[in-house]
């Protein structure tokens, strides 16, 4: 079976031991599920041009001091998901989403307490342990 590949990219924003986690609102595709925010690649994109452009779009905050902190590969039924995560640093901390209907702090050990989207399941594993 053919899984549609999308490639997408997402930011980990952090205060000390805490990190940012967001809640995907009704309207979207796996409601209910947390992520960190980002979105697809468009063509021609790097992961990095892309994760500047979605958290400009969907939070309306400028971002910098992008580092690669995790890149994965899910294996879903019908898609095959490459997520590449940044940490990223902003002087504004965000405090709306266009595409989600919570955003809450988590010390590190508590993340896994949430119910994760599968492809933002290794980054966070890796933030456990870090």
């Amino acid at each position: 079976m053919m899984r549609k590949h999308i490639k997408v990219t997402a930011a980990i924003f952090t205060n000390g031991d805490k990190v940012l986690a967001m809640r995907r609102a009704s309207h979207k595709p796996l409601p209910g599920k947390w992520e960190f925010p980002g979105g697809k690649l468009e063509p021609n994109e790097s992961s990095a041009e892309a994760l500047i452009r979605e958290i400009k779009e969907e939070l309306g905050i400028d971002i910098y001091n992008l580092e690669l902190f995790d890149h994965s590969t899910t294996l879903l039924p019908d898609w095959k998901v490459e997520l590449t995560c940044y940490l990223v640093q902003s002087e504004v901390e965000p405090t709306k989403s266009t595409d989600h209907d919570q955003l809450i702090w988590l010390k590190r050990e508590d993340l896994e307490t949430l119910e994760w989207s599968d492809a933002d399941i290794p980054a966070v594993k890796k933030l456990t342990k870090s």
